[in-house]
């Protein structure tokens, strides 16, 4: 699959995660371009800090392949890591990672700092902005009928 396949079926996972009331960010972990693992943020229905989208599917590639070595495969996710999914993707080994929207809030990939410019045993390489006009909507979507909601409650 190509790049953008792939970015599609994170894109189709945050579909997922928002239909559940999730931020909407999904991320695949294809290896030589197949899929080996997709998930989605499950924060608030697992009420577990940890279930961002990336942890989910390095943990399940990881099952998958047998191994928490993932240094043959590429990361796609809809919005740029934070610092703890920077972390698992450094620890994981992943060998390239493509976002698509940057986080100013919390991003790690450049937005807010670059956790993979420095001296660690692990650098990945990086590429965002795939699909990031579509990721940006389905989070601007997302933020605003939450928004909508909370004043209809007022």
């Amino acid at each position: 699959m190509t790049d953008e396949e792939l970015m599609r079926l994170a894109l189709a996972e945050a579909e997922k995660a928002a239909a559940l009331g999730e931020v909407p960010v999904g991320a695949v972990v294809a290896k030589d371009g197949v899929p080996v693992a997709m998930a989605h943020n499950t924060r608030e229905t697992q009420k577990n800090a940890t279930h961002h989208a990336e942890v989910l599917a390095i943990d399940a590639a990881c099952k998958a392949l047998g191994g928490w070595r993932l240094w043959q495969c590429e990361l796609f996710v809809t919005l740029e890591p934070c610092p703890m999914c920077s972390g698992a993707i450094i620890n994981s080994r992943i060998k390239r990672v493509v976002y698509g929207a940057p986080d100013p809030k919390a991003g790690c990939c450049g937005s807010v700092t670059d956790l993979f410019a420095l001296p660690f045993n692990h650098r990945p390489a990086v590429e965002g902005g795939l699909l990031a006009e579509e990721a940006r909507a389905q989070l601007r979507q997302f933020f605003a009928a939450l928004r909508q909601k909370r004043e209809e409650k007022q």
